[in-house]
């Protein structure tokens, strides 16, 4: 009998899930620290971009081992598991999958060992790799051949990160270092990676820095993750960003720092709107400042005639407390979120289900009550959820819902990391601001302009990626449309059909315009239970 598994997530309404990020990265290299508890607090301060699965792998310098399950940071790992994950070394990855496709493969870290070289027990005994990756590669396919054409059968892989932990083993006669320098400037797309060996931690980012990644100092050691706020919870001071198209290593002798790529910065504009923590700073922008920028930017472009700006907790508020500010209209609370609801498998009955929204959110009546009340949410995708927000409010006596976005319409996908609906479900894909206005039933609707957004940022336009609102994809897509959450196991599929071959097209037609899953396969050998060991490199991960 399945029990629910009290995930607490952030979405609104589970059905139609608002913008996700894939996951969350952070790596350490503290000798004489308990690197697998710093790994797990800093994992902690990055849950809200993975709530799916998380994992921690560890070096002591002679093995590494992974350790990884489905559920939230703080359910996966308890006090003996952390104790027993000992080293110097560690990596960790909380993931966000998306929909189906939630096992326990497709948690990372992934694990791969390189082919031994030379005689058993000699000096050139393999090397075990160990990666996480915050992201999205658009050349999956080809990165599928290019492993199948290597000879690599056993992989099971049906996520970007697996094929490029793969590659990176494949280079045996090159130390992981130099392998990372030839395999890295053959990926495209948006990669903040976090990967070890037994003596050495990496970090690695894309030409165009897509997805933010920072490097910290610890009094005994460095520290890389992806948001300065998991660095302030395990108390590392920050140092700076990983520089586009560089990748870093960190081992006995220090830290080096070498060039793959010439950089080509696009960071992601919807950081600075939704996904980043509030306490996060990226590009030397705080978060939360440029929210309450974004919200005094807003209310100058479309006021409104009101008596009470409210956010949609918790995402909208820094930006209505900013469009309270500016337009001198009242700020206050309006709705009131329920942390605790998760998922569950308990049916509802058919009047439970009609409540929809009200599981996660409640309105406080008295506050609107025969008010004229502005919402401000970060954005808009299907609009089934603020369409359920005006109808709660109107029947709690508010006279006018007028609605702020924080955002521009979203009307592309995205392929380098986020998780938004395809194209045809993206509501301004196919309507006006009139059209979705009259969709989503607010008396008046209004979206931060592009160049109003960027401003906020305090960055030049140039260094943006801006793809979700302009569809000006800064990272050619693959020309034959190889593309999509279910690339690889299309791929695999038409490869079993034709006799193991790789195909040369496999387009997934099932979900057009929809961003590369995380699903991580890794390798799998037998039963065992959710530890995968690499004593002297072994190359398996064990799975129950």
């Amino acid at each position: 009998m399945p029990r629910g598994d009290g995930l607490l997530t952030h979405d609104l309404d589970p059905q139609h899930p608002g913008p996700q990020d894939a996951c969350g990265v952070f790596g350490v290299w503290a000798p004489g620290e308990e690197v697998s508890k710093l790994t797990y607090f800093g994992l902690y301060a990055l849950q809200h971009r993975g709530q799916e699965a998380a994992g921690i792998a560890v070096s002591d310098g002679s093995s590494v081992v992974v350790y990884k399950d489905l559920g939230l940071v703080a359910q996966v790992f308890d006090e003996p598991t952390l104790a027993s994950l000992r080293g110097h070394i560690a990596i960790g990855h909380a993931r966000y999958s998306t929909t189906g496709a939630s096992t326990w493969e497709n948690a990372q870290p992934t694990l791969r060992a390189t082919p031994p070289r030379g005689p058993a027990g000699g000096e050139s005994a393999a090397t075990t790799i160990a990666l996480a990756h915050n992201g999205n590669l658009v050349n999956t396919a080809e990165l599928a051949r290019r492993v199948a054409e290597l000879g690599i059968t056993d992989t099971n892989a049906t996520s970007d990160t697996a094929l490029v932990t793969a590659l990176l083993a494949a280079k045996p006669d090159l130390s992981v270092e130099a392998a990372a320098l030839e395999v890295l400037p053959t990926l495209r797309g948006a990669f903040s990676f976090v990967f070890m060996d037994e003596n050495t931690l990496y970090a690695a980012r894309d030409p165009q820095g897509v997805r933010p990644l920072v490097l910290g100092r610890l009094e005994r050691g460095w520290v890389v993750a992806s948001e300065t706020a998991a660095l302030d919870m395990v108390g590392a001071s920050v140092v700076r960003e990983i520089e586009p198209g560089e990748l870093v290593a960190i081992d006995e002798h220090g830290l080096r720092s070498s060039r793959f790529a010439v950089p080509d910065p696009k960071g992601c504009l919807f950081e600075y709107v939704y996904l980043a923590r509030p306490d996060s700073t990226i590009s030397g922008r705080n978060i939360y400042a440029g929210r309450v920028a974004i919200g005094r930017a807003l209310a100058r472009e479309y006021p409104a005639e009101a008596d009470l700006v409210i956010p949609v907790p918790e995402s909208g508020t820094p930006a209505a407390i900013g469009y309270a500010e500016e337009s001198g209209i009242t700020y206050g609370a309006g709705l009131v979120k329920n942390a605790y609801v998760g998922r569950t498998f308990i049916q509802p009955s058919q009047t439970i289900r009609q409540l929809g929204i009200r599981l996660k959110l409640n309105p406080l009546r008295d506050n609107v009550r025969g008010k004229r009340v502005v919402v401000v949410d970060d954005s808009i995708v299907r609009g089934n959820t603020q369409r359920a927000i005006i109808r709660m409010l109107r029947e709690a006596g508010a006279v006018e819902v007028h609605v702020r976005i924080s955002s521009p319409p979203v009307k592309w996908p995205c392929f380098y990391g986020i998780d938004f609906a395809t194209k045809a479900e993206l509501l301004a894909n196919g309507l006006d601001t009139e059209g979705i206005r009259r969709s989503i039933g607010a008396d008046s609707l209004g979206y931060i302009s592009l160049p109003g957004l960027i401003a906020a940022t305090e960055q030049p336009k140039t260094r943006l990626c801006r793809a979700c609102f302009d569809g000006e994809y800064p990272i050619d897509l693959p020309a034959d449309n190889v593309i999509g959450k279910h690339v690889l196991e299309g791929l695999a599929k038409t490869a079993s059909s034709s006799g193991g071959r790789a195909p040369r097209r496999e387009a997934d037609s099932s979900h057009p315009g929809e961003n590369a899953r995380r699903a991580g396969n890794d390798l799998q050998a037998g039963g065992g239970d959710r530890v995968a060991a690499s004593p002297g490199g072994a190359d398996a991960l064990l799975r129950p």
